[in-house]
């Protein structure tokens, strides 16, 4: 049939035997997402077209991230109509303060998606789900409210690049710096609405926190989504958590593919994405004397587990750099209590960081971290547009929880060799 693993995943969900790219369909939805900003957007919506009810409440998801805890006015009064319609509509997963987190990391850990699913969310990384095998990419909140009421949304096939990962990444190199590395060859326009399939022995080497990383940030190179295959890492994830058993799909043989990219990963070396755009690539070796003013660790990009361990083992015995202000964001709840429990907590305070409750926050420029005229930041997060966390004139380096740590501790963006 000459089907990638993505047009598998939409050919069973929209009930064909085979699609190819460029094909219009329509498909049932496994999860439809929304938060605090996009999702009184779609609420609007539902009530223009009658206060249609949701096609099933317990394929709903909305998680209060963005603005929450609560920073104004207006941010309270959004969450608050999303709170009113949760409960008019009984949503069964509504996330708020004190069981939220960061959406991309909080469904999977809660076991709301799982290997072939077909996943929409009114919000541009909600392609990190292909980590897990599923079929997951950001929509308009037009398209959610749509989702939401009918279970279903209308998609254009798309064409695919395959990636085909060798080797094994060498110590303090990690998956930011893998998709990093991508796009700098690539650019940010490199897949545009293409699929990201990932594939080859590296795939194997590369933990699950790895790859919800590298599936996050395929959308900074303009794809449609980007996909794992679902292989024993999944399943060693998913257990204890799924909601219902994976179906996983697998590439044909002889699947068409616009272009083929091999990476060695054991040939990377730790990058750092310059402003203005994730595109603007430099490895460590090649970054001269760059002071900053602040480091943020966390997001739905590198705020797992293992992203605050990496920033442990740098910050546990130094302190941060006089001047810089280190700010620490568990992805959700559970990071946050495993976080404590394993002392890592403890070493980030002990070091002069800050840590806040799971939030999108500084990301996205909301709060907890907003940049004045001229500051420059090295951040874990995954977008470094201008006036992206604060003043125009600011500047953002994106970078690995290894880079950000090490750069809290010398002041400057550096790397573990330097500390």
């Amino acid at each position: 049939m000459r089907m990638t693993l993505s047009q598998k995943i939409l050919a069973h969900k929209a009930g064909l035997d085979t699609v190819t790219a460029g094909q219009l369909i329509t498909a049932k939805l496994d999860l439809v997402l929304g938060n605090d900003i996009t999702s009184p957007v779609a609420i609007r919506q539902l009530e223009k077209a009658g206060n249609r009810s949701v096609f099933d409440k317990d394929k709903v998801a909305l998680v209060m991230d963005h603005f929450a805890p609560n920073k104004d006015i207006q941010s309270a009064t959004q969450c608050k109509q999303c709170r009113d319609f949760a409960l008019r509509e009984g949503i069964t997963h509504f996330y708020d303060v004190g069981r939220m987190g960061i959406e991309h990391a909080l469904l999977p850990e809660q076991g709301l998606v799982t290997a072939g699913d077909l996943v929409i969310g009114a919000d541009s990384h909600t392609c990190t789900y292909g980590a897990l095998g599923a079929f997951s990419t950001g929509v308009g909140s037009t398209d959610m409210a749509y989702g939401m009421a009918t279970g279903t949304a209308w998609f254009k096939v798309p064409s695919a690049i395959r990636v085909v990962l060798e080797g094994r990444l060498a110590p303090h190199v990690c998956g930011k710096d893998v998709i990093l590395h991508l796009i700098g060859n690539i650019g940010v326009a490199g897949a545009l609405y293409r699929s990201l399939e990932f594939v080859g022995d590296g795939c194997r080497t590369l933990d699950i926190d790895d790859r919800f990383t590298v599936c996050n940030m395929a959308i900074e190179a303009g794809a449609k989504n980007g996909i794992f295959a679902y292989d024993e890492v999944t399943a060693a994830y998913l257990i204890g958590r799924q909601k219902r058993p994976a179906v996983p799909f697998y590439a044909d043989d002889d699947a068409i593919y616009e272009q083929t990219i091999h990476i060695d990963l054991s040939t990377l070396r730790p990058t750092v994405a310059f402003p203005h755009l994730p595109e603007n690539t430099h490895t460590v070796d090649e970054i001269g004397e760059i002071p900053v003013d602040q480091v943020v660790i966390g997001s739905c990009t590198n705020g797992h587990i293992s992203d605050l361990r990496a920033a442990a083992e740098v910050l546990r015995g130094r302190k941060v750099a006089k001047g810089v202000r280190a700010i620490v964001i568990p992805a959700t709840n559970e990071i946050y209590l495993q976080a404590v429990r394993e002392g890592l907590i403890e070493a980030f305070i002990e070091a002069g960081a800050v840590v806040s409750t799971p939030t999108c926050g500084p990301c996205l420029g909301g709060h907890m971290g907003i940049l004045a005229e001229g500051e420059k930041c090295v951040a874990t997060t995954n977008r470094n547009f201008v006036g992206r966390m604060g003043h125009t004139s600011s500047e953002i380096y994106l970078a690995s929880p290894y880079i950000a740590a090490c750069s809290a501790v010398l002041g400057k963006i550096g790397s573990i060799e330097e500390v």
